[in-house]
């Protein structure tokens, strides 16, 4: 199992990004997946999941209404899409095979910076 996430970066308050996390050596299509993230110094916080099929999701309250969840099966490929961004989002993000948990095998992480 490898999750390989990207597309972290520094961005201003109010800005977006998108994250990716490209699945390798599973059959991802069968798997409910999470993103999560970290922020320094504090313990890891599940943001939202996605069902196998990409048909039921679910979100944190910190993040609903800003952040979408998306996968794509054919590219073995889940997304981030982040929006309305705020300082306090800033955190590792990683993804995770899980449903609504913190657990579970998952990437490296991509570092995510709100700053003005």
């Amino acid at each position: 199992v490898q999750l390989v996430e990207s597309g972290g970066g520094m961005v201003q308050p109010g800005g977006s990004l998108r994250l990716s996390c490209q699945a390798i050596g599973f059959t991802f299509r069968i798997y409910h997946m999470s993103w999560v993230r970290q922020p320094p110094g504090k313990g890891p916080e599940w943001l939202s999941s996605i069902g196998s099929g990409g048909d039921i999701t679910s979100y944190a309250e910190s993040v609903k209404g800003r952040f979408t969840i998306s996968r794509d099966n054919a590219k073995n490929t889940l997304y981030l899409q982040m929006n309305s961004l705020k300082p306090e989002d800033t955190a590792l993000y990683y993804c995770a095979r899980s449903w609504r948990s913190t657990t579970g095998p998952r990437g490296q992480g991509t570092q995510v910076t709100v700053s003005s």
